[in-house]
């Protein structure tokens, strides 16, 4: 099936209930061997979706999904790991999954959000701002090509302020100390936002 240019393409926020839609979505255009790279493991335990995630929908069905995860870097906040977008194979090349991309991180933009960090094809996502991060600044929990290390500043000059490793932000942590997550995504001490 292909894309019907009659149909009204939908970009919105991911939601709970998109969950098992998204997870087959990612299941066909990854496989099983998803679970087992690095940018996944980072993601591991932490909440699916953030007021950052995005879908697009024709026909009713979701035709692609990007996640984007709070993380810390060196125990800073105020950035994202992008990762995975996904777009289904029948709807591939049409510009979909670009446009979720570029709203997403327009979402990140408004909200004060410095960078987004993600692991993929630089090729691809320079047309979307994402540039190589300088070999050794920013590092992973395991193993990733640095060649496809990328990182877009939505704040002008935020990179050179991020050096270290990434790690995903807990809900529950913030939880215990009584914090408002979405205050402390924007912070240096202790980043979350979960909804």
């Amino acid at each position: 099936m292909s894309s019907d240019k009659s149909q009204a393409i939908i970009v919105r926020p991911a939601r709970a209930e998109d969950g098992a839609e998204i997870s087959a979505l990612h299941a066909r255009a990854f496989g099983p061997g998803r679970f087992a790279r690095t940018a996944y493991r980072v993601r591991e335990g932490t909440p699916a979706f953030s007021p950052f995630c995005r879908v697009c929908v024709i026909g009713g069905r979701i035709i692609a999904a990007v996640r984007l995860t709070p993380i810390s870097i060196g125990r800073r906040g105020g950035a994202l790991l992008l990762g995975p977008l996904a777009v289904a194979p029948d709807f591939a090349n049409q510009g979909h999954g670009r446009g979720i991309v570029r709203e997403a991180l327009e979402a990140a933009r408004s909200a004060g959000v410095a960078i987004v960090v993600l692991v993929g094809d630089e090729p691809y996502y320079a047309r979307l701002g994402f540039r190589r991060i300088p070999a050794g600044q920013i590092t992973l929990p395991g193993p990733v090509d640095p060649g496809r290390l990328l990182a877009a500043e939505l704040v002008p000059g935020a990179l050179a302020g991020f050096t270290g490793l990434v790690a995903a932000t807990r809900a529950s942590e913030d939880a215990a100390a009584g914090a408002d997550p979405a205050a402390s995504l924007l912070s240096d001490a202790r980043p979350s936002l979960r909804v």
